[in-house]
This record gives C-alpha cells, structure tokens and sequence, in this order.
C-alpha cells in the first residue's frame, strides 16, 4: 500500500506558489474554482492509486485545530 507524503516534497516550492498564483491571476472566483477543480482532478489522475488520493481526501478534510 502506498502512503501520502506530507512531508515537504516540491522542489522550488516558493516558485510553485508563485506559479500557482499566477495562473489564478486576473480569474474571478468562478473560474478560479473551476481551475482548481480542473487541476485536482489532473493531479488525481497522475497520482492514480485510489488508496492515496483516499488518504489526501481526509487529510484535506482535517480542520486545523485553533
């Protein structure tokens, strides 16, 4: 069984997010919604193994304690 890495994994994260952003530029929160969306369903499918992307939902789900 594969586990999600959580640990940080992104070479050159700062410019990743830079990266993000920009692609999100000038979009208004419809088709900002709809690019992440668009993206998560990509990545999924990179990712491919269920179990993973089963693990990614409910960490994503966690609400962070205050």
């Amino acid at each position: 069984m594969a586990e999600l890495i959580l640990t940080p994994n992104i070479d050159n994260p700062d410019d990743f997010y830079a990266e993000l952003l920009a692609t999100h530029e000038g979009l208004d929160k419809a088709a900002s919604d709809a690019l992440n969306a668009r993206l998560v369903l990509i990545l999924a499918n990179h990712i491919g193994d269920r179990q993973v992307l089963s693990q990614a939902l409910a960490a994503a789900a966690l609400k962070e304690e205050d």
